[in-house]
């Protein structure tokens, strides 16, 4: 009798085993709902970058380096945006000291920019400045009480995604 309760217990396991493959399967069809958007590819031209969620990640390693926390700031989110539309236009990075001068010309002080291209995800872009001393300079300005953050899809572009993080007074 035991040798059959085993083997109906082996069934039991190997058919809840394959409904759990069966289940996980149907994330890898190219769905990415159930990514957190941090993770989410930004290479099509529907994507948007998820701005709550990064200015969420950016605030949080702040606090964790002694920082506060940053606001979302709607002129430079225009800014970000228009900056990073630019930058795709033309296939390559700006200058960070011009996007600085038009955020001073905004009435702001301390400005800053992380002006960069080739991260497809927002957690990609964030290690990438996390990991360069001057990127990360912005990312911890301890003056900075705002900031704009954007990406621009350039589907021919070398680089493909186009960022643009601005951070002021």
């Amino acid at each position: 009798m035991s040798g059959t309760v085993g083997r109906i217990a082996g069934a039991c396991l190997g058919i809840a085993g394959l409904a759990l493959l069966a289940g996980c399967a149907g994330d890898v069809t190219g769905t990415t709902s159930a990514l957190p958007s941090l993770y989410l590819p930004l290479t099509t031209g529907t994507a948007q970058l998820d701005t709550g969620a990064a200015r969420d990640m950016i605030s949080a390693y702040r606090r964790n380096r002694g920082e506060p926390a940053l606001a979302l700031d709607p002129d430079l989110q225009r800014l970000a945006e228009a900056e990073a539309a630019s930058m795709a236009l033309a296939d390559r990075p700006s200058q960070a000291q011009t996007v600085r001068n038009a955020i001073t010309r905004l009435g702001y002080a301390s400005a800053n920019a992380n002006l960069s291209a080739g991260y497809h995800t927002l957690a990609e872009a964030f290690s990438g400045w996390r990991d360069s001393p001057p990127h990360n300079a912005v990312m911890l300005d301890p003056k900075a009480t705002r900031m704009g953050i954007a990406t621009a899809f350039a589907p021919g572009s070398k680089y493909k995604v186009y960022w643009a993080l601005l951070t002021a007074k």
